[in-house]
């Protein structure tokens, strides 16, 4: 039943894709709404759900926390050491950018998908009706990852092949996870830390890249209103699905 379930991500994650690939001529306003998308996911999703899992606290703070801000430190050392690397062998940027940091990015969200799909059987684990509650919570949210994943390999400047290949291992990723809970159950704690971690590293992608390229070339007003647009469609998916 997981993995059954587990084809509506798949399904969400391609339309995701799909919709950034057909509004290319409109790319501020995509990178707008992706970064209200991701602000979305990480303060209305991810981190909430990381606090009630992890619970531990490390000298007072919670350890999602400090995971947190552990994953927003790594993604922003991650991407100074592989643009400083590009530079130092004068390979050539996407407007400053190096394009495996989009990679990197992209193969962060596959793992964020992967979980999810772990979260998926691992809810079907403790009953039936937890396990639709969860399906239905990470099949919402699909269509911003799949949203994200390919806008996150392009705006680095990676080729249209490579944003097609990783938003179809983000779609195929939440398959395998629920499909993987078959064999193991996922320690609560453990699933809490990764989300906090990937959180912290998906808000620094949204605050440091995506949203100042998105008011870079175009200050609008529509950019910004995409933006809150994004992270409020995320905040009503997440009150649907409690």
């Amino acid at each position: 039943m997981a993995v059954f379930v587990a084809l509506g991500a798949f399904l969400m994650t391609l339309a995701g894709g799909w919709t950034a690939q057909r509004v290319t001529d409109r790319r501020h306003l995509v990178l707008g709404l992706a970064g209200g998308l991701m602000l979305g996911v990480v303060g209305l999703d991810l981190l909430p759900e990381a606090l009630q899992a992890a619970g531990t606290e490390v000298h007072g703070v919670p350890a999602a926390l400090l995971l947190f801000v552990a994953g927003f430190l790594v993604a922003h050392l991650v991407e100074r050491l592989l643009a400083a690397r590009q530079a130092a062998h004068g390979a050539e940027e996407h407007d400053g950018r190096a394009p495996e940091v989009g990679l990197t990015a992209a193969a962060a969200m596959v793992g964020h998908s992967a979980m999810d799909g772990v979260a998926i059987g691992a809810a079907f684990q403790v009953g039936h009706g937890m396990g639709v509650a969860v399906a239905l919570a990470v099949i919402a949210h699909d269509f911003a990852d799949g949203f994200n994943t390919f806008t996150l390999t392009t705006v680095y400047g990676n080729a249209r092949r490579r944003a097609v290949a990783m938003l179809v291992a983000d779609a195929v990723a939440p398959v395998a996870g629920a499909a993987s809970t078959l064999l193991f159950t996922l320690p609560e704690p453990l699933l809490g830390g990764y989300l906090g971690f990937f959180g912290g590293a998906l808000l620094y992608l949204a605050a440091a890249e995506i949203l100042p390229e998105a008011h870079h070339e175009h200050p609008a007003r529509s950019t910004l209103l995409c933006t809150v647009a994004g992270a409020a469609f995320i905040w009503l998916v997440v009150g649907i699905a409690e």
